[in-house]
C-alpha cells in the first residue's frame, strides 16, 4: 500500500462512508448515554458504602470494586469475545452496531463509576455536613448538594470516556461491529485502500474534536468557579 494509495479519493464511496459515520456516531452516544447512567449508579454506590462499618455493605462495596477493577483491567479487543456469549444472548446477534453495544458499555461504565466516585470525595465535606445539619434527608443531599456540587468534573469525566469509546467502537468494527473501523478495515486495509483508511480516520478524529469542544463548553457553562 503505497503512499498514492492515501489520496485517490474517487476511490471512496462516499454514501457508504456517511452510513458508517452515522453508525459511529449513533453507537458511540447511546453508549455515553447507558454509560452515564450507570456509571454514576456504580460511583454513588461505591461512595455511600465506602466507609460503612456494616459488614454486609462493606461486602457490597467489596463485591462492586471487585466488579469494577475486573472489567477495567480486561482490554477491550478481549472483552469483545468474552462477552460473545451474553451478547449473543442479549441482543441475538454478534455482528453489527447494536452488538458492539453490551461490550461498549460495560468497558466504560466501570471506569466512569471510578470517575463518579473520585468527583463526590472531592466535594467539600463541610458543605455535605452543614446540608446533614439543615435536617436534608439523605436522598435531598444527593440529588441537591452531591450531584450539582461535582457535576463539572462529572462532565469532564464522561467527556473523556466518550472520547475513549470512539476509539473502542472503531476497535469494534475491525471484527464486525460496524461504523467506520470496520469500513476501514473490510474497505480499507483489506483492499490496500489507503483513501478510505484516512478518511475515516480524519472523521473519527473531527467527531472526538466535537466531543471534546462539547464537553469543554458544557463545563464551562455549569462550573460556577468559571468567571
Amino acid at each position: 500500500m503505497g503512499s498514492s494509495s492515501y489520496f485517490d479519493f474517487s476511490s471512496v464511496g462516499w454514501t457508504e462512508m456517511g452510513s458508517a459515520t452515522w453508525e459511529t456516531i449513533w453507537v458511540t452516544l447511546v453508549s455515553v448515554l447507558f454509560t452515564a447512567i450507570i456509571g454514576c449508579l456504580i460511583g454513588l454506590l461505591l461512595f455511600e458504602t465506602k466507609d460503612s462499618k456494616s459488614k454486609g455493605i462493606q461486602v457490597v462495596n467489596w463485591l462492586v470494586s471487585l466488579f469494577v477493577n475486573v472489567f477495567r483491567s480486561i482490554p477491550y479487543i478481549i472483552l469483545i469475545v468474552v462477552l460473545i456469549p451474553f451478547t449473543n444472548t442479549l441482543v441475538h446477534t454478534i455482528v453489527g452496531p447494536v452488538a458492539a453495544l453490551p461490550s461498549l458499555i460495560l468497558s466504560a461504565a466501570p471506569f466512569f463509576g471510578r470517575i463518579v466516585e473520585m468527583s463526590f470525595r472531592e466535594i467539600d465535606q463541610g458543605v455535605l455536613e452543614a446540608a446533614e445539619a439543615m435536617g436534608a434527608s439523605h436522598w435531598t443531599i444527593i440529588f441537591k448538594v452531591l450531584l450539582p456540587e461535582s457535576l463539572p468534573a462529572l462532565v469532564s469525566g464522561l467527556t473523556v470516556t466518550a472520547i475513549s469509546l470512539v476509539g473502542y467502537t472503531a476497535m469494534a468494527g475491525a471484527i464486525g461491529a460496524g461504523g467506520l473501523g470496520a469500513l476501514a478495515y473490510n474497505n480499507g486495509f483489506l483492499q490496500y485502500n489507503g483513501t478510505i483508511i484516512l478518511v475515516a480516520t480524519i472523521l473519527i478524529v473531527l467527531f472526538v474534536f466535537v466531543l471534546q469542544w462539547i464537553g469543554d463548553l458544557l463545563v464551562k457553562i455549569i462550573d460556577k468557579r468559571v468567571v
